[in-house]
């Protein structure tokens, strides 16, 4: 009996972390909302409640953004001729002026590339100075620098000084990393400290059209659960995607997704 190709394919993240060892894929759960087939409308306190819901949950976390600027973030491939670290600017500076109004003691900002530089209490015009400061090259170690993310949140609420909320880490990238396996991981690792869902956020905004980088964060946002994770805390859009989103629907979509 020939196979449907959902059921004969192993899990991309299942292959980065056993490569040796197979897996019985789990049968697909398909899930109605009664949305599909009730109609509905929505009055506008539904929507207020909604709005303020999201508000109230937005503002009470930490931000974390981290910028790839890898060799690959130098390829002319943007429309106009711009680079892939040019074009990433306008959108980034967009959801860091969101950000900063929901947190204005400021955020942490990384830039990483083989090494990563941390920069804290940053402002939305601290960024673009970030992005004048730095150019594209070396290669994409996300390990590390999601490692100190991590390292930094779990101290911070230990200390007492977390949010209540948690905390979101936005990755901008264009690539696959150099040790997918290990941020698989790092990610993995991370998951088992937390307590609740919610706590901790990881969306990734890709830009480029790196077919190997989409496939890696699709696996990422998908089947994180089935190689270990505790919970589900990966979320990747593509920046064609972001178009489709306010940057409150993206930030709560890392969350909720």
């Amino acid at each position: 009996m020939k196979l449907s190709p959902r059921k004969s394919r192993l899990s991309k993240l299942s292959k980065l972390l056993y490569p040796y060892q197979s897996f019985t894929q789990f049968q697909p759960e398909y899930f109605r909302q009664f949305v599909n087939s009730t109609p509905f409308t929505l009055s506008c306190a539904t929507i207020t409640i909604r709005c303020l819901t999201m508000t109230s949950i937005l503002m009470n976390r930490d931000y974390t953004l981290i910028l790839d600027k890898s060799g690959s973030m130098s390829a002319s491939d943007q429309p106009n001729g711009q680079t892939r670290w040019q074009a990433v600017q306008e959108s980034t500076l967009a959801v860091a002026r969101k950000i900063e109004q929901l947190d204005p003691d400021g955020i942490t900002v990384y830039t990483f590339a083989g090494r990563f530089k941390r920069y804290d209490n940053v402002t939305a015009d601290k960024v673009k100075q970030i992005f004048l400061e730095n150019d594209p090259m070396g290669t994409t170690n996300l390990t590390d620098v999601l490692k100190d993310t991590f390292q930094s949140y779990f101290q911070r609420k230990a200390a007492g000084e977390a949010q209540e909320q948690g905390e979101t880490v936005i990755v901008i990238t264009d690539g696959a990393p150099n040790d997918p396996a290990a941020v698989v991981r790092t990610i993995v690792d991370a998951t088992q400290r937390m307590e609740k869902d919610e706590e901790l956020a990881v969306t990734f905004f890709q830009i480029g059209n790196d077919s190997g980088a989409t496939e890696f964060l699709k696996a990422l946002d998908d089947q994180l659960q089935d190689v270990g994770a505790k919970f589900d805390i990966c979320d990747a859009v593509t920046f064609e995607d972001m178009e489709n989103y306010s940057i409150m629907e993206l930030l709560m979509k890392a969350i909720e997704d």
